[in-house]
């Protein structure tokens, strides 16, 4: 293996940044009086003059730590150090936002966390940023896991080995990652990147490093890991081990269960356009089970994000039509027409009439005017057309529970997702399908979408799943999580004329 340590960061002819990048160091300190000046002089001299910031970033230290930083800076005349001491103390996580704000504001380009401790190889820094200025990745992660048995020969205790084996794959497992290690505090980024990511919400605890990895993951963000030397000496451990160990099992679950749509899950990155729900039992498949008979013919697809759910009626045969308000990448090579229109104020005259089916699969939910865009839909039917429906139920355990608790909120996706402004429950989806003119011809209930968490059918979930559909078939009103309807318009009553025979 080529030793990374040695490279020099070199800029590529294409850098991603368009110039040579402005990299910093962001030195976190905290008690770090006697190890600081040792730090910094390990930073390798080949190295130094690619620096443009140090941000030695003192924590409201009882000790010297901010004196001593003063004291360096006046000596050391080959790195532009600033030391910057927090009036109070802000937390691990705290201190690091703190310091990726004043590389935003120094428009830097790339931003290496150091350990004012020395716990982690100042030596590698070249190797670090490496991959971030050739625009390999967003971010860099030094790793004491990747070359086995170099943890515990460089003095990691063996509970803390263990522990940190166990707890990663864990978060690998419930983040859908493949990391070798998740909590290294040597890390490095792209400051671009870091400003896409809302941090607002973040802990200011030692769990902060788990949750930005959280975010990069769900901005599909490209994380890059080398191997690092571990070195334990004499630096005093700060973190709760069984605290810590459960506050990034909750970052991670919590994660989950915002992508399931439970939870605000703020570090749950959700996009404009929908992702196909391809589980058995999700709407999406209920719905292509509903067509199955269907000889193919002309689809409207409103509401049709990117396209995906119009895609697979494609392949069905049908010829499908696709509208929404936002143009998602690709959707035009999805479905064979598509027209942007704001739904709100109902469908566009390009789109015609004469269509075979109209699906509005997980739309009315985001409509204030929902009843006026069913009518508009039932109008572009041909004789024997239909509509298909799915929507969230709100009378499910969830809402329900969340309102009785008096913690009712909203989430990045499922029935309370934060887009939606109309709540249905059967009683008021049947309502409204007859009053506008509708009869109901078929309908379906789908339950918890547990095949969010994990793809793999696993013992337990199976019996969850079978559980879940055990209750939805029971109880609906209370355990459906959507409820998929086939409507077809109620034709008008035809007018009968009574002939009186003359006298």
């Amino acid at each position: 293996m080529t030793d990374r340590a040695s490279l020099d960061a070199t800029t590529p002819p294409t850098s991603p940044f368009g110039r040579e990048p402005r990299i910093g160091v962001l030195v976190v300190a905290y008690n770090a009086a006697s190890t600081l000046p040792e730090t910094l002089d390990r930073i390798p001299e080949s190295f130094r003059s690619k620096i443009a910031e140090v941000f030695v970033c003192d924590d409201a230290s009882p000790d010297r730590t901010y004196l001593v930083g003063l004291d360096y800076q006046k000596s050391a005349h080959d790195l532009p150090i600033s030391v910057i001491r927090h009036e109070r103390n802000l937390g691990y996580g705290g201190n690091q936002k703190a310091g990726y704000k004043l590389a935003a504001e120094h428009d830097l380009d790339i931003i290496v966390m150091l350990h004012a401790d020395g716990q982690y190889a100042p030596e590698f820094l070249p190797a670090m940023v490496e991959p971030l200025v050739s625009g390999e990745c967003d971010a860099v992660f030094g790793s004491r896991m990747m070359e086995r048995g170099a943890a515990r020969k460089g003095g990691m205790p063996l509970y803390k080995y263990v522990g940190n084996k166990v707890l990663t794959r864990v978060e690998n497992k419930m983040l859908g990652s493949d990391l070798s290690e998740f909590h290294s505090g040597y890390r490095a980024y792209n400051v671009h990147t870091l400003s896409e990511l809302d941090l607002s919400a973040t802990s200011d605890g030692f769990n902060f490093d788990t949750q930005i990895i959280i975010a990069l993951h769900s901005h599909g963000k490209k994380i890059v890991e080398i191997p690092i030397p571990t070195f334990y000496g004499d630096e005093i451990c700060y973190v709760n081990g069984m605290q810590y160990a459960a506050d990034v099992v909750a970052d991670v679950a919590v994660y989950r269960l915002a992508k399931m749509g439970f939870t605000p899950g703020e570090l749950a990155q959700v996009g404009d356009e929908y992702d196909l729900k391809e589980s058995e039992g999700s709407s999406h498949t209920v719905i292509q089970h509903l067509l199955e008979d269907m000889p193919a013919g002309r689809v409207l697809d409103v509401g049709c994000s990117g396209g995906l759910l119009g895609e697979l009626l494609r392949d069905r045969g049908h010829h499908v039509t696709g509208v929404d308000y936002l143009e998602i990448p690709g959707v035009d090579k999805r479905v064979d027409e598509f027209f942007q229109a704001d739904l709100e104020q109902g469908l566009p005259e390009e789109v015609g009439g004469g269509y075979d089916l109209a699906v509005a699969a997980d739309v009315l939910e985001h409509l204030r005017n929902s009843d006026q865009l069913l009518r508009e839909m039932g109008s572009r039917l041909n004789e024997n057309g239909k509509i298909i429906i799915s929507v969230p139920n709100f009378g499910h355990w969830y809402p329900r529970a969340r309102t009785v608790l008096g913690v009712f909120d909203y989430d990045q996706r499922g029935i309370l997702d934060k887009t939606h402004v109309r709540f249905f429950t059967r009683r008021s989806l049947l309502r409204m399908i007859q009053k506008n003119g509708f009869k109901v011809t078929r309908m379906e209930m789908t339950g918890l979408p547990v095949d969010v968490v994990s793809g793999k059918r696993s013992l337990v979930k199976r019996a969850v799943l079978a559980l879940d559909a055990l209750l939805v078939k029971l109880r609906p009103t209370m355990f459906a999580y959507q409820f998929v309807v086939e409507v077809e318009p109620v034709p008008a009553p035809r007018s009968v004329v009574w002939a009186r025979r003359g006298r």
